[in-house]
């Protein structure tokens, strides 16, 4: 072997070597100094520019998926879309027509490359059997208990009547209507009822099914077909 002690790692151009082209630590810049990306980041953990996300437009998007029972299953789908920063407006369930098997309707507000990762994510896991948007101008309702205070129960009366409610509960201090309908009819009644003091409010959150024969989740069978919607659809 030489006795040359010198560093033996190759030199960049100038006979500077990689290590000496570094900055020294002092040098560097400190957290608060270091740029810091913006937006979220896709499935595979690479940073979305913020610019390119904004060409796509959010819009509102109502998604059906058939499910086994199976325990935490429902835990298991908004788990999933919430890691991911997409953002639930609702979440309904409950049984179809087969037994052992449940339908999730969930809205989300997002851009359309948003709901289709959704979509590809939601039929990963394993209890999912179905999973896709709800297509086309959908039949879509929701419940909602609102209770008002009940100063003048005539006119809280009468504004249930206008919006198809019923009263469910009425006391000295509050009246409780149950409203059903679709979201800018639920709307415009909590409108109407804001005047007498709205004191609590519960909302389920829409669920829909698809009109005419259209299935609402893909591969979807009828109820009266004598067999369940399979995974292999």
């Amino acid at each position: 072997m030489s006795g040359d002690s010198s560093d033996s790692r190759p030199a960049t151009d100038g006979g500077v070597s990689e290590a000496d082209s570094r900055p020294a630590p002092s040098e560097q810049p400190g957290p608060e100094e270091r740029d810091h990306p913006e937006g979220r980041r896709n499935l595979e953990g690479i940073r979305i520019d913020p610019v390119v996300e904004a060409e796509h437009a959010s819009r509102r998007a109502v998604i059906s998926a058939l499910v086994e029972d199976e325990p935490g299953v429902l835990a298991r789908v908004s788990g999933l879309v919430s890691r991911r920063q997409f953002n639930i407006e609702s979440l309904t369930v409950g049984p179809t027509t087969v037994e052992g098997h449940s339908r999730i309707t969930m809205v989300v507000e997002e851009t359309d490359p948003g709901i289709d990762q959704i979509e590809k994510q939601m039929a990963k896991l394993k209890p999912v059997i179905s999973v896709g948007e709800v297509a086309g101008d959908a039949v879509t309702s929701e419940l909602v208990l609102l209770k008002v205070e009940a100063d003048d129960p005539a006119a809280v009366h009468a504004v249930s009547e206008m919006y198809d409610g019923r009263t469910v509960d009425a006391g000295p201090e509050t009246i409780t209507v149950e409203l059903t309908g679709d979201n800018a009819s639920i709307d415009n009644a909590i409108g109407a009822f804001e005047r007498f003091g709205i004191v609590e409010i519960a909302r389920t959150g829409p669920t829909a099914l698809a009109r005419g024969n259209t299935p609402t989740a893909p591969g979807e069978k009828p109820g009266t077909a004598g067999e369940p919607t399979t995974h292999d659809d």
